[in-house]
């Protein structure tokens, strides 16, 4: 009775630490993902306020000022909209990795159940 108990604790524990595993591998996934979204909207905002300062460093008089106020509020939609478009890529690798753990933990329950409802169908089989 004791072997039998510890061989399905043994067994439970390994399928936890399996889940476990899956489950961290997922969400540094989607990290590693939100982390290149955020650093690639990083790099061309600073593009695009390096080319806003070397063209304002460049203006010389008063037509060219107004060139950059065009310049500066065209800079300012694009980068608004940059920042929504990658928070909506940001919003759907969350939803993904939240599905895929989500799943994980649907299998490791079903598991659980399996491994309950085996012994116990079993010894009911050998009670007959």
């Amino acid at each position: 009775m004791t072997q039998q108990l510890n061989t399905q604790v043994f067994a439970y524990a390994k399928q936890l630490a399996d889940s476990a595993f899956k489950a961290q591998s997922v969400a540094l996934k989607g990290l590693e993902k939100v982390a290149e979204l955020q650093i690639k909207a990083l790099e061309k905002q600073a593009e695009a306020a390096s080319s806003f300062i070397s063209d304002a460093f460049e203006t010389r008089d008063i037509d060219g000022l107004r060139s950059l106020w065009e310049k500066a509020t065209a800079a300012s939609r694009e980068n608004a909209e940059r920042a929504v478009a990658v928070t909506q890529e940001i919003i759907a690798v969350t939803q993904k990795t939240a599905e895929s753990l989500s799943a994980l933990a649907q299998e490791q329950q079903q598991a659980a159940n399996d491994a309950v409802v085996a012994p116990v169908k079993k010894a009911a089989a050998a009670a007959k």
